[in-house]
């Protein structure tokens, strides 16, 4: 009898469910809403998730009691006064077999390391960084806090620190830049006195959605704007350096992930990742995933169940698995 297993990925805006036999082929796949607790609350989760297990299981002829593992990576899911809660959510699936719960973090390393192992560091809208060692024995994370906890630099990080380059700029703390005149621009205002205004009495906010442009302004040689990109390279290199330490991984070789639409944004983010990490850690390789993470949610379902899969498991389940992101065949 084959054996099957379900990975879920539960982020910020969606959720996706993959279910895969022994080999790695794809049989089932289904979408839902949401899965962060902080943003929608445990029941919208439920909810979401169940819509999204529910087509997975239906696309795939098969039903939940014929789960032998399965992988869960969740948003929000972070400390553990917050597993009771999502296990709560997961056991109302009743699936067969055993289940695995982690960061959806982890699902990125998963997806990315041909390994299963080393270290993922996240620059979308949020950061964070966690990552283990060959034999899972070590652990390492920052807080996933952002800002708060001094953890830099997803897209909203890097537009909080613009907004702070603005109001120098207006104060005369720093030198003009192109940077006021592409953000009144984008804010429809005439000047950086009336987008600070504007900022300031929150008739609008800057938005993660704005990271784009700092780029564009940086692409275009301007000093300031450039400073804010190799100022976010050098604070994800940071936190990638704290969890190398964490894990004693300075002398050794192994998978660093990148993990987040950030990475598009400049070449200089990632020269200064490797600048900073390569100094502790020359061992580090770095690779740039486009996996979709219910990839690695699948493969933690096998090892869920006590399957070690191979390498070969794993790029079939690339291959089959559904991904936006993949060229449509002509």
């Amino acid at each position: 009898m084959p054996h099957f297993f379900l990975g879920a990925d539960l982020g910020g805006t969606k959720t996706h469910v993959s279910i895969a036999d022994e080999n790695g082929r794809v049989v089932g796949f289904g979408e839902g809403g949401p899965g962060n607790h902080e943003a929608v609350g445990y029941d919208a989760v439920q909810h979401n998730l169940q819509a999204a297990v529910s087509a997975a299981l239906h696309s795939a002829g098969l039903s939940a009691d014929r789960i032998d593992g399965a992988g869960f990576g969740v948003a929000g899911y972070d400390w553990p006064i917050e597993k009771t809660p999502t296990l709560a959510v997961i056991s109302a699936l009743n699936l067969g077999g055993a289940v695995e719960l982690v960061n959806d973090t982890d699902l990125g390393l998963l997806a990315g390391s041909p390994r299963l192992w080393g270290v993922a560091v996240v620059s979308g809208t949020g950061c964070n960084c966690r990552g283990w060692n060959e034999k899972r024995t070590r652990f390492g994370r920052v807080t996933g806090g952002g800002v708060e906890f001094g953890e830099f630099a997803g897209s909203s990080e890097l537009v909080f620190r613009t907004g702070q380059i603005l109001g120098q700029v207006y104060a005369g703390r720093r030198p003009p830049t192109a940077l006021v005149e592409a953000f009144c621009r984008r804010y429809q205002v005439k000047d950086l006195a009336e987008l600070l205004q504007g900022l300031i009495c929150r008739q609008f906010s800057l938005s993660a959605a704005d990271a784009p442009l700092i780029f564009e302004v940086a692409r275009q040689g301007d000093r300031q704007a450039l400073e804010l990109v190799h100022w976010a390279g050098q604070e994800l290199g940071a936190m990638v350096c704290s969890v190398v330490r964490q894990l004693e991984f300075e002398s050794v070789d192994f998978d660093l992930v990148q993990i987040g639409s950030m990475w598009e944004g400049s070449p200089l983010l990632t020269e200064e990742l490797g600048t900073a990490v390569h100094a502790i850690a020359p061992g580090a390789r770095i690779i740039r995933t486009h996996e979709p993470p219910v990839v690695g949610a699948v493969l933690l379902g096998m090892q869920a169940a006590g399957v070690a899969p191979s390498l070969e498991v794993r790029e079939r389940l690339i291959a089959t698995i559904p991904n936006p992101k993949r060229p449509k065949a002509e």
